[in-house]
């Protein structure tokens, strides 16, 4: 599910944004207001009318359960006529440690939006939506057979436009601090590679049990 050309590229990625995650939860943590750079970001989106707002709801709704249940059932079932059961695990593995993670830290970090109910970093929708690029982007790297630059770009291109769409409609509806955005891109960016190297590492010793097996039934039938 990790093209071995993508593995040297995306291992660095990965913890990178994993470290970003961290140093924006701690520099965030239990706040209940924007940063600078939020109400910056907040003022200049202030104010978009219809139909941009109506795109923002629509994009929205592809992070709600009803819309991720949608997309992720989709992408799995292409999986599975395609004979790639291993791929449909990702399909529904990758979002889902992405969306878990981002709700774990949530309580963690603290940070709050509108009232003190409302946890917001990181965006788990922006997570969701951003970590299913990822893993589509993946296997089509894979499948392709795209070197170590095309495929890099291919997974890294998914994920911003991905991201950038889902983001943009968090803070254009007011759901979200952009910051909280960023935590959430950073959080699927982090834990999607890490959850495709663990499948492929779960299927390849379920292939090396029997060969073992038969390896050892072989070396007591010698005389």
């Amino acid at each position: 599910m990790l093209p071995p050309a993508l593995r040297g590229r995306l291992g660095p990625i990965a913890v990178l944004a994993a470290l970003l995650v961290v140093v924006l939860g701690v520099l965030y943590a239990g706040d209940s207001e924007p940063a600078t750079v939020d109400a910056r970001i907040w003022a200049a989106v202030e104010g978009v009318a219809s139909p941009w707002r109506s795109v923002a709801l629509a994009t929205d709704f592809l992070g709600e359960p009803g819309g991720a249940a949608t997309l992720v059932a989709v992408a799995g079932s292409g999986c599975l006529l395609l004979r790639r059961p291993h791929a449909a695990v990702l399909v529904v593995a990758g979002p889902g440690v992405a969306v878990a993670t981002a709700t774990a830290l949530k309580s963690l970090v603290g940070r709050t939006i509108h009232g003190e109910g409302n946890l917001s970093y990181p965006s788990g929708h922006t997570a969701f939506l951003t970590a299913l690029a990822l893993v589509v982007a993946l296997l089509a790297a894979g499948r392709l057979g795209l070197g170590r630059t095309a495929g890099t770009a291919l997974v890294l291109a998914a994920a911003l436009v991905a991201g950038a769409a889902m983001g943009w409609a968090q803070v254009v509806l007011g759901a979200h601090y952009p910051t909280d955005v960023l935590g959430g891109w950073c959080t699927a960016l982090a834990v999607v590679p890490a959850t495709a190297w663990l499948i492929d590492r779960t299927a390849d010793r379920r292939v090396d049990r029997p060969a073992d097996r038969l390896a050892d039934a072989g070396r007591r039938a010698r005389p």
